[in-house]
């Protein structure tokens, strides 16, 4: 029993507060990842995050404006994903690439892309961003510094490769691809990426 002097416990739902809006994103991010946009009900969210409904709109003002904040803005800084890539001799980009994404993405269980993929059907602009980031602000990028032909065309089957990649081993989840270690799956496809980037194609 309280003496007066006793800071009253919390009890219930998280308050409104700037902890909130980031219990809210992380929720998201697992129930976008889950459902995809379509599926994914801002009731399914707020009860994951451990708050009311009413605060998606109150931080956030509708489920897309959550979903452009939790999922369309990507965890990559472009400019220094590319630089990293391509400090190394060209013979091995390839086995940098597979690497890198795969790396990155098991730290987070496949970290937003999931979330995309499942979305892309529900959601224009959840598609918009796959093609902007893996093919205009990566792959593009990565061929028009190299001295090869076909440039757009290679771009685009390396970025084929790598979403088709991360569908089968994050979304899909087909085994065993889903969990053979990474330097096995890197020494299976990195060839095929090398070979898009800088081999025949015709």
């Amino acid at each position: 029993m309280s003496d007066g002097n006793e800071p009253a416990k919390r009890r219930g739902r998280r308050p409104g507060g700037q902890d909130t809006r980031t219990a809210l994103v992380e929720a998201a991010r697992a129930v976008f990842r889950e459902s995809g946009y379509e599926g994914a009900t801002v009731r399914t969210i707020a009860t994951r995050a451990g708050v009311d409904a009413a605060m998606v709109n109150h931080w956030f003002g509708s489920k897309e404006n959550l979903f452009a904040q939790a999922v369309l803005q990507l965890p990559f800084d472009p400019q220094e994903l590319i630089a990293a890539l391509l400090a190394g001799d060209v013979e091995h980009l390839g086995e940098r690439i597979v690497r890198t994404f795969l790396t990155r993405w098991d730290e987070t269980e496949g970290g937003v892309f999931p979330a995309l993929v499942r979305s892309v059907a529900g959601h224009e602009q959840a598609g918009d961003v796959l093609k902007d980031f893996f093919l205009k602000q990566v792959f593009s990028r990565i061929v028009a510094k190299l001295n090869v032909d076909d440039k757009e065309f290679r771009a685009t089957l390396c970025a084929s490769q790598l979403i088709g990649m991360g569908m089968v081993r994050y979304v899909a989840r087909f085994e065993p691809l889903a969990s053979t270690d990474i330097e096995t799956v890197v020494t299976a496809v990195a060839p095929n990426m090398q070979r898009y980037i800088t081999g025949s194609i015709s």
